[in-house]
């Protein structure tokens, strides 16, 4: 065993004083190289472009008869006035807890005289709906259920403090 020993710490020696004796030798390629670049006569370098001061303009939309851009282009009280409004005294529905984008749907059940839709939630659930059922996190309310897509109103923000319809649809998943 002592043996081993003495041979692997041997041989250890020997391939490190092997690489530190590579390392070592001539650079004068390099030397040359660096004289030679040194030697090269200077370039003229490019002045930098002349930076044009930044010149202000004040917008005064009350002196110039201008509309301001911070006030709506039609003047509505705040909080909406008379367009559809979301009911915030409705109970929520199981899938208005999804984002209308993770519902799919997957097919249709029609019994005795009513279509209803399959929609498959992201957890892997399929529920029936009907016209009038809600769906997705914007007031989504089912307005026709059809072989390839379920029709849904949506009630969205107009951004100046009311609200509008957007028509959106589910469609039948591959």
């Amino acid at each position: 065993m002592r043996t081993s020993l003495k041979i692997t710490r041997g041989l250890a020696v020997t391939l490190l004083a092997v690489g530190l004796t590579a390392c070592g030798g001539g650079s004068d390629d390099l030397d040359q190289y660096i004289n030679t670049i040194k030697a090269r006569p200077g370039g003229r370098i490019e002045p930098l472009p002349e930076i044009t001061p930044y010149a202000a303009f004040s917008y005064i939309a009350d002196k110039q008869g201008l509309r301001s851009p911070f006030r709506p282009d039609v003047p509505q009280a705040a909080g909406g006035g008379s367009g559809p409004r979301p009911d915030d005294e409705r109970s929520r529905e199981y899938l208005e807890s999804f984002p209308l984008d993770s519902l799919g749907m997957v097919g249709t059940l029609q019994i005795n005289d009513t279509m209803y839709g399959l929609v498959q939630t992201s957890d892997g659930l399929i529920h029936r709906v009907i016209p009038g059922n809600y769906l997705g996190q914007n007031d989504g309310r089912i307005t026709e259920i059809s072989e390839s897509e379920i029709g849904v109103v949506e009630i969205i923000s107009d951004g100046i403090g009311g609200y509008i319809e957007r028509d959106a649809a589910v469609g039948l998943s591959d």
